[in-house]
């Protein structure tokens, strides 16, 4: 980008003089004695509020005594004059209902120096005056709490900031400024949002103007308001690269030299101070101690010291101070500054510098949630006043830095992510430490950096979706200060290998220095230390690969940093505390030798390297430089010798004892051989084939193996020895197979891959391992494998089976995708989906029915797989298996095929065979076309409650309350339905439990397939509904083709009328069931949930009550007619079969502005969220009744689709059903 003309220009200037600024426009104004009407003027002669004391007015009404001001210092020798806008944003002006004039005050501002200085020109030399616009820190606080009572809580969001400092910016800009200054920032999250404003802007205009910026310390403590030292601050700020930093107000000179001299120390651009006249003093004409000649006086120091580029004067100073300034700099010139030397830094409310002695920072992750149960559980109870006595815990042990990280599929990342940050900022001991904010998710990340004051760390970005993301990224994390954790991946997957490692990382490097032109002290690199000691072979060099990686890194990329997540590498001793944390100070020792840097572990948890037993050190020596073959084994049976409770634990004589099956499947969990070939031998006389033995006994305990390894309660190479049991039996069975029909040594080929885009790997190696301890000859592609990878190794490994694993929902997406390519592609081979976001009805419905020529099989765990490739793989009994598992599918998906041909009518015939309207069936007698807010009495919602669907819910069926009668159900139903009477009393007594809603008619008239809604003052067209009409060909005697338009008249003169709701049971009622299941009672959660439904669905049907009597409805329905719908009119809801596109529901949003009055949102599919919230249509007419839609033809798809404001792809998704193939 490239920089205005003005950098030149002061650099010019700067080489032979200090550059004289300006003094404050409070203090000068404060002598004109103005009055009310001066503030005034005729533009806000009538305002509703008291305008004096803003001074920013007076750019829009007395601009000539700003001028006057303006010129009084220019004479006095300022070479730069500010504009009066220190209060001119959306968020100051706020106080005085004056946001509309925000652009005009500072426009008028620039405009008011522009004329002084061309008023001034025969006063003073030919030199430059340049204009800065002053920008000052807002009266609100994005780091402070405005209720002592509720320290999470903010005044001002730093989006708010960003957008008022934008407007402002541009409008100075607009007017002419030649420097932007931020200054007298007491918070320094405020002046971050001004520092993104700006950047926003010099983006926007392709130009860069030099910042200056300035903070205050408000007393001699030495820090901010807001806590920071000045280091910390300048550590915070020093991204935007300022042409000038420095200090103003709150202090005067004398005060304030220490922390300008300090700040002179650190800072790599030049240097600002302009202080207060000395303390305050009331009784002074200024309201300050210092005469001109003491505040120069008092400024003499810096200008002997060299420490200024830039002075003026502040609170108490006038043009007589600028003055006697301006004489004494007569005697002084400007040295040029030494270079610093730039070491990697950060800042929480103290700067944290790595250097010589200072040399490796620890980061604390017990508040990670993926990591720390305890900190886990505590956020999901909403407990974070204990959450925060974690982070707090990890700073007194000794962390640097805190991790933080809210990954969870059942959180909401982004909120609590702010919410945690905006409670720790209360808290010094714990935001004194810089912190890294960790997610998966870029918005989590994003919603973290708009919290912090200080330099923090992101964690994490890498180039696994290619560099423009990666570039895109690390671009917007550049902009709000923070320095950047790069993860050792690329489009291919994780770096595992040396080569590799150094390789991405080097990449990365030269991207982000050369093209973004980011410091290397910036930029931190993670190889990934991954887990040691598996058992698995290709994982005995992890280790060593990532220790050896650190120095070729650091010496091919100077000035970056590496870390990496120490408890990576012990996870296959999950449980086992002390050789856990044996192995990360026996790694650390090393790594930090080798040059790391940083290291994420938990500070706490961390044995003495000298005092770790000298047999551990060298079994944990020997695994991580992998010096024998049998050093796994070793430390496994170290481990168990060290980490097994002797309560429960069966002795060596006392599991012979057990019965048959208890026998095999204890010899599976512990790894046991020495009998399985005795006890599988006696198990063939007590079962009728070898086949049960494998599915009994043998299965069941490679599943409690599976259930002990997910929770933690057993290692991985434990589980790699009960897969060699399971091998050694099977084995033994095989030559007693039926009829001998299993041959060779292989139990067939198996590919196995997490699928693009994924780069979870866990689940995928253990079964990997469990096969081929079952004898299958696997082939296994690692992470984010793409399809032609995929199809390239079946084409030369020839498997039997494919295996496609993934943990991130986007995964199911590759999935559907590769399977759809290998139907296309002509192959039949078995595919088995497993990880935790696949399901087996999802499997039914969206992969099997697209691969017609082979099987799709989900396999929700691993200790199953081997069983379903022998089903799979055995000729005698595949086809079976497979006949029924395809009947189990299409029984899923049954409702989804439709073999019928479909025979349509055009859109123009069924136009004009749609429904007549009858004229005279008009109900609109309304006169209120308000949006009306509604909160509903929980006991009164009681007697509109349809409870039928309420058991439905329970797959209790039938209709209530004849069910009280069923000699099924009848005790149920009664117990159940007193337990639901029990919980609305519950719940009609949390007060903050509130069932509500929105309302609003509209006059409108029909067009088509569409209804326009207008204005009932002016006729003016709001918005236009659009609805789909009937076209599948109907027998002539009832050759209707409705449409929800027809119970709408097409003349406007009918004035006929047409109403939307919202109800919801609201996020409160969500979490107060949360709070059930969390305490194990899931009966109560799902009891209040089932209510939460009826609830919204009984408001919606009093509601509907309501606005049908308003409207003219002379009725009084029972609850029974009610619910019957014996009324007239309708109320359908988009989505359902009389109107199906879901995304008609955004107009009713916007129209009653839903978001912002009820927190019921839209996702991006267009469901509600919460859950228990309807939204729908109200159509009055007599005649009015539901329908379905069905099937469309292509003419009114492609029709409806010009009304359509969404995109063609997802319209076709959206109506999918309706469309016709």
């Amino acid at each position: 980008m490239k920089k205005s003309k003005v950098f030149n220009e002061l650099d010019t200037l700067c080489k032979d003089e200090i550059i004289l600024m300006d003094g404050p426009m409070g203090t000068m104004v404060q002598k004109y004695k103005l009055v009310e009407e001066d503030y005034r003027g005729d533009l806000l002669k009538n305002h509703s509020l008291d305008l004096k004391g803003n001074n920013e007015v007076l750019n829009i009404t007395r601009p000539d005594i700003i001028k006057e001001i303006h010129k009084s210092y220019i004479k006095s020798g300022s070479k730069i004059i500010e504009t009066n806008t220190f209060g001119a944003t959306s968020i100051a002006q706020s106080d005085y209902k004056l946001e509309h004039l925000v652009e005009k005050m500072n426009i008028e501002s620039v405009k008011a120096v522009k004329q002084a200085i061309n008023e001034s020109n025969s006063d003073i030399d030919k030199s430059k005056i340049f204009i800065a616009g002053a920008m000052g820190p807002t009266n609100r606080t994005a780091s402070i709490s405005p209720d002592v009572e509720d320290p999470g809580k903010r005044n001002v969001t730093f989006d708010e900031l960003v957008n008022a400092y934008y407007v402002q910016a541009k409008s100075l800009l607009d007017g002419g400024v030649d420097i932007f200054l931020p200054e007298t920032t007491f918070d320094t999250l405020n002046l971050k949002a001004a520092l993104f404003a700006l950047e926003n802007l010099f983006e926007e205009v392709g130009e860069r103007s030099p910042v200056f910026i300035s903070v205050t310390f408000s007393d001699k403590s030495g820090r901010t308001l807001s806590g920071q030292t000045i280091r910390a601050f300048w550590e915070s700020i020093r991204h935007s690269n300022p042409y000038s930093v420095g200090m103003n107000c709150g202090l005067g000179a004398e005060s304030l030299m220490g922390y300008v001299k300090e700040l002179k120390n650190y800072v790599d651009c030049k240097v600002l101070c302009y202080p207060n006249a000395g303390l305050p003093n009331p009784l002074s004409d200024t309201g300050y101690d210092e005469l001109p000649d003491d505040t120069a006086k008092a400024l003499t120091p810096y200008f002997e010291n060299n420490i200024l580029d830039f002075v003026g004067g502040c609170c108490g100073t006038t043009p007589d101070h600028i003055f006697e300034i301006s004489k004494v700099l007569k005697n002084f010139k400007p040295i040029s500054s030494i270079p610093k030397k730039l070491l990697p830094s950060f800042s929480g409310l103290e700067p944290l510098e790595l250097n010589d002695v200072n040399n490796f920072f620890v980061i604390g992750e017990r508040t990670n949630i993926t990591g720390s149960p305890k900190f886990s559980r505590l956020i999901k109870e909403e407990n974070y006043e204990e959450a925060m006595e974690i982070a707090k815990q990890q700073v007194q042990n000794g962390a640097h830095i805190i991790d933080i990280n809210f990954d969870e599929g059942m959180l909401d990342g982004e909120k609590c992510m702010q919410k945690f940050l905006n409670l720790i900022a209360s808290d010094p001991d714990i935001i004194k430490v810089p912190l890294m904010i960790d997610s998966s998710k870029f918005s989590v990340i994003e919603s973290g950096l708009k919290c912090i004051q200080g330099r923090g760390i992101v964690n994490s970005i890498s180039l696994k979706e290619g560099e423009e993301e990666f570039l895109n990224h690390a671009k917007i994390i550049q902009k709000y200060g923070a320095s950047v954790v790069v993860m050792a991946f690329d489009e291919n997957g994780q770096a595992t290998e040396i080569e590799s490692k150094v390789n991405i990382c080097k990449r990365a490097y030269d991207l982000l220095t050369k093209k973004l032109n980011f410091n290397s002290t910036e930029i931190i690199f993670d190889p990934n230390i991954l887990t040691i000691a598996t058992g698995i072979e290709e994982h005995k060099k992890y280790a060593i690969n990532f220790l050896e990686s650190i120095p070729k890194i650091k010496e091919l990329c100077p000035g970056a940093m590496v870390s990496g997540g120490i408890s990576n590498l012990s996870f296959a001793f999950r449980g086992n505390n002390k050789v856990r944390e044996a192995m990360h100070s026996v790694f650390l020792y090393h790594a930090k030798k080798a040059g790391l840097d940083m290291a994420i572990l938990n500070a706490g948890m961390l044995e003495v390297y000298e005092e770790i037993d000298e047999n551990l050190l060298k079994l944990i020596e020997d695994v991580i430089f992998d010096r024998e073959e049998s050093a796994t084994e070793n430390l496994i049976e170290f481990a168990s010798s060290v980490g097994s409770s002797s309560n429960g634990i069966k002795k060596a004589e006392d599991w012979q004892s057990m019965d048959l099956k208890d026998r095999i499947s204890h010899q599976i969990i512990k790894g046991i051989t020495t009998n399985i070939e005795e006890d599988v031998e006696e198990a063939r006389g007590l079962y009728d084939s070898p086949l049960e033995i494998i599915e009994g006994p043998l299965m069941d305990g490679m599943k409690h193996v599976g259930d002990l390894f997910g929770e933690g309660k057993m290692f991985l190479p434990q589980v790699v020895k009960s897969a060699r049991v399971m091998k050694r039996a099977v084995n033994y069975l095989e030559p007693f197979m039926e009829k001998d029909k299993v041959q060779g040594t292989s139990a067939g080929k198996m590919l196995i891959a997490t699928v693009k885009g994924d780069v979870h790997d866990i689940g995928k190696n253990i079964v990997s391992v469990v096969a081929r301890c079952n004898g299958f000859d696997v082939r296994d592609l690692g992470v984010m494998v793409n399809y032609d990878t995929i199809i390239e190794n079946i084409n030369d490994f020839k498997p039997d089976v494919v295996g496609m694993s993934g943990l991130i929902t986007p995964s199911l997406d590759e999935m559907i995708s590769n399977i759809n390519r290998l139907n296309s592609d002509g192959y039949n081979l078995p595919v088995l989906i497993g990880g935790a976001t696949t399901s087996k009805a999802h499997t039914a419905i969206k992969m099997a029915p697209n691969y017609e020529k082979g099987v799709v099989v989900h396999v929700p765990d691993a200790s199953l797989v081997v069983g379903v490739c022998r089903e799979l793989l055995n000729e005698e009994t595949s086809h079976k298996y497979i006949d029924t598992l395809k009947d189990d599918q299409a029984s899923t998906i049954k409702r989804y095929k439709n073999s019928k041909k479909i025979n349509f009518v055009d859109i123009d015939e069924a136009r004009s065979k749609k429904f007549k309207l009858n004229e005279k069936n008009i109900l609109n007698m309304t006169k209120n076309f308000n949006v009306n807010e509604w909160i509903f009495d929980i006991n009164s919602l009681r007697e509109y409650i349809d409870w039928s669907p309420f058991f439905w819910a329970w797959e209790i069926k039938g209709n209530f309350p004849k069910l009280l009668k069923s000699p099924k159900y009848s005790k149920q139903v009664k117990e159940l339905f007193d337990d639901a009477n029990k919980m609305l009393d519950i719940l009609s007594k949390e007060e903050n439990i509130k069932i509500r809603g929105l309302s609003k008619n509209w006059k409108c008239y029909s067009q088509n397939e569409s209804v326009i809604l207008v204005d009932h003052n002016k006729g003016e067209k709001v918005e236009e509904f659009n609805f789909l009409r009937q076209q599948v060909k109907k027998s002539k005697l009832k050759e209707i083709y409705y449409s929800l338009s027809d119970f709408i008249s097409p003349n406007l003169n009918s004035e006929d009328v047409i109403g939307a709701f919202v109800v919801t049971a609201g996020q409160e009622i969500e979490d107060f069931a949360s709070k059930f299941e969390k305490s194990g009672d899931d009966y109560s959660s799902i009891l209040i949930k089932a209510l939460a439904d009826r609830l919204a669905e009984a408001s919606a049907e009093l509601l509907h009550e309501k606005m049908r009597k308003d409207n003219g409805s002379n009725e009084d329905y029972s609850n029974d007619e009610l619910i019957k719908e014996k009324y007239a009119g309708i109320r359908p809801a988009h989505g359902y079969p009389a109107c199906p596109d879901h995304s008609e529901k955004d107009k009713i949003w916007r129209l009653l502005d839903v978001e912002n009055k009820l927190n019921v949102s839209l996702t991006e599919n267009y469901a509600i969220y919460p859950p228990s919230s309807i939204s729908g249509l109200y159509f009055y007419n007599l005649d009015a009744k539901y329908f379905s839609v069905g099937k469309i033809n292509d003419d009114q798809f492609k029709h409806y689709a010009e009304n359509s404001n969404i995109d063609i792809k997802k319209l076709k998704s959206i109506l999918q059903n309706n469309l016709d193939g």
